[in-house]
């Protein structure tokens, strides 16, 4: 049975917490309290001005000071402060805060999926080195600066060359979620003094979500201007499918992994959102995995029975290019011969830089658009019919 509170004494209970809360300053972990009025954190010695206005990301908030500082929090992981070039951090800075120095020179990236990013607001002088050879990128102007030495392989993000990172006076290194498999690597970064942001893109539920992240990286960079820019002109292109309705054509989007398992995509995830943008429907609904994990693995005959009637395939050739052709499909198992979209030839594939690409996931909204909508399906950029 709940114990019932005497007004006097919870009225006092409550006057008691709430000067508490004023007196300590109780509840911001950016070193401060939580300011109520402008619902951002503050951190003794800066002044706070605005909030960066999101329209599709959830993972990440960036919070400007007066004197050009900005705190970008990554939700339920770091949060960082951008320290204008020649300024210095509060002397009492909380401890779990990490500093990011301007100019951010010699960025080792990990994440290979804020490539794009960097290059769309003309960002590549800040990268040094990658987690990439140049034969692995799909982004042209990351692949040429390789070749021409202006931006160097240090490893990938489970084995990186600490010794060339280091001489290389790191200043940042970004990292993928991928890098908690291997929380090591991690700490050892940090040890060396570099500051690590991990990139959460990948857990946006909407594609534009995925996009705007060009803001924090613009942010970093002093490119807020060009990130702005750029991204509102790929939003401008998704606006023009706000007043198209639904074809309620499904579609299945998957690859099949060596073992004959096959990997889809969580219903809430972002490729879902971008079928749905598209004019079309997941054919998995409700479909979640272990710790809200973006992938989720199941057996061929589980997928039969939910994707057999779908009205259209696309194979995620961005993580297995094996498949070119309807025979390459089949080959994987001759199950498919009775899907329907197979018996329709209603299959595509996805190309190597569907992942990379975060910069133009407008036009793979398109790609996927004209697919539903179009008999011709010509002009596509991102998907490639089997034959």
């Amino acid at each position: 049975m709940k114990k019932k509170w005497k007004k006097p004494l919870l009225a006092l209970l409550v006057l008691c917490l709430t000067s508490m809360t004023v007196l300590t300053g109780c509840g911001g972990s950016a070193g401060g309290s939580d300011d109520d009025t402008k619902g951002a954190p503050q951190i003794s010695g800066l002044t706070y001005e605005s909030t960066m206005e999101l329209d599709y990301a959830e993972a990440f908030d960036v919070y400007r000071y007066q004197g050009g500082y900005s705190l970008i929090d990554v939700h339920d992981d770091a949060r960082y402060l951008v320290v204008p070039e020649g300024k210095e951090p509060p002397a009492d800075l909380d401890k779990e805060i990490i500093v990011i120095k301007q100019p951010v020179a010699n960025i080792y990236l990990g994440a290979t999926s804020a490539m794009a990013l960097f290059d769309a607001i003309d960002g590549l002088d800040s990268i040094k080195m990658t987690g990439l050879k140049a034969s692995g990128w799909s982004v042209k102007a990351a692949a040429q600066a390789m070749k021409e030495g202006s931006i160097v392989y240090a490893g990938k993000y489970n084995q990186p060359d600490y010794e060339l990172i280091l001489d290389s006076d790191c200043g940042l290194a970004i990292e993928s979620t991928m890098i908690y498999h291997c929380p090591e690597v991690k700490e050892m970064l940090e040890d060396l003094g570099i500051p690590v942001l991990v990139d959460y893109s990948s857990y946006e539920p909407n594609p534009l979500g995925r996009t705007e992240w060009i803001k924090l990286y613009g942010v970093i960079c002093g490119r807020e201007k060009e990130a702005e820019s750029f991204f509102a002109k790929q939003e401008k292109v998704i606006n023009s499918l706000t007043a198209f309705k639904n074809t309620e054509k499904t579609v299945a989007f998957f690859y099949v992994t060596t073992d004959g398992k096959v990997v889809v995509r969580r219903s809430a995830d972002y490729v879902p959102t971008m079928i749905e943008m598209a004019g079309g429907r997941y054919v998995f609904k409700n479909l979640s995995g272990e710790d809200d994990k973006a992938s989720i693995s199941m057996t061929m005959e589980s997928f039969y029975d939910q994707a057999v009637d779908a009205d259209y395939i696309v194979y995620n050739g961005s993580i297995d290019s094996t498949v070119k052709s309807l025979d390459d499909l089949i080959s994987k198992d001759e199950i498919f011969q009775k899907f329907k979209a197979v018996k329709s030839g209603n299959c595509f594939t996805t190309g190597s830089s569907m992942y990379q690409r975060t910069d133009v996931v407008s036009n793979m909204i398109m790609d996927f658009h004209k697919v539903l909508t179009e008999d011709s399906q010509t002009g596509l950029k991102f998907l490639t019919k089997l034959e």
